[in-house]
């Protein structure tokens, strides 16, 4: 710990790596209370993956096409709410069945990720990054836009926290109560969609679902409010991303696998722990 404590008062890019965790696991534990509590982590997945074709759009734009603003985390946050946006009205409209357009969300935007990034030249070093997740390569720029899109999916959790809390525990009482329960799924959706772009530069497109969903469920097991589980799931995202941060430094392994095993392990403590609690309460104690 001593040596990581040193190097981040001499090393910039860690400070930036630090901050960039402790600021998406804000977002990572609101939104992901929210995934467990619908039960939408399949969705999640698919938005996760969808984004690669956010990514390689805008590589090849950049690359190929010589567009100077074009960057991936723009293209992911456009390809990323516009599935969102997709996927809610399909739901909507029941064209078809919801694990049917998440599946083809997931494999189109995958492909159209490998196809573009296929028809750009040049040798993408830090695509693995986005993949696999490498938060050490978090810039000031990027640091910057992640705060932004944190700070917009607090506010709008914030803002509208009554009808979304309604809408994820009691659609069918929401809906009777005359609230547009179809509205508010696509907003939690789009809201999950920005939550992932985060996301991606910590754990990457591959492993984003673990980190949305572990710390949250771990929450679960130790609190039924709501408000509760949203706080004890960003401390424990936080947690997760800063000890993965830490371990990954002393062993020198990928920061975004490493994350994730510290969440599961989180998860794993709270499961037994939760159920040894239960075990030994009396019989009848509230």
């Amino acid at each position: 710990m001593t040596d990581f404590t040193s190097a981040l008062g001499s090393l910039p890019f860690l400070r930036h790596a630090l901050a960039a965790g402790l600021v998406t696991a804000i977002a990572a534990g609101v939104v992901g209370s929210l995934v467990v509590t619908r039960r939408m982590a399949s969705a999640a997945g698919g938005l996760a993956h969808a984004v690669l074709g956010g990514v390689g759009l805008a590589y090849w734009l950049a690359q190929a096409q010589g567009v100077a603003w074009a960057h991936p985390l723009h293209g992911a946050v456009v390809v990323g709410v516009g599935c969102a946006l997709l996927l809610a009205w399909v739901e909507a409209r029941r064209h078809e069945r919801a694990d049917t357009a998440i599946a083809a969300l997931w494999a189109v935007g995958m492909a159209a990720g490998v196809l573009f990034l296929a028809r750009t030249p040049g040798y993408r070093s830090d695509l693995m990054g986005y993949l696999l997740g490498n938060v050490l390569l978090v810039d000031p720029a990027t640091l910057r836009w992640l705060i932004g899109l944190d700070a917009v999916v607090v506010l709008v959790v914030w803002l509208f926290r009554e009808p979304i809390i309604a809408t994820s525990f009691d659609p069918e009482f929401a809906r009777l109560r005359g609230v547009n329960v179809d509205l508010w799924s696509g907003i939690v959706l789009v809201l999950v969609a920005l939550t992932v772009v985060s996301l991606v530069y910590v754990v990457g497109i591959v492993m984003v679902i673990a980190l949305l969903t572990l710390p949250a469920a771990a929450a679960g097991h130790l609190t039924r409010r709501v408000g509760a589980m949203m706080l004890v799931a960003v401390v424990v995202c936080a947690v997760a991303s800063t000890g993965g941060l830490v371990l990954s430094w002393h062993w020198d392994l990928p920061t975004g696998a490493v994350t994730v095993i510290v969440a599961a392990a989180i998860y794993l403590l709270a499961r037994v722990g939760s159920g040894l609690w239960h075990r030994r309460r009396p019989a009848g104690s509230a």
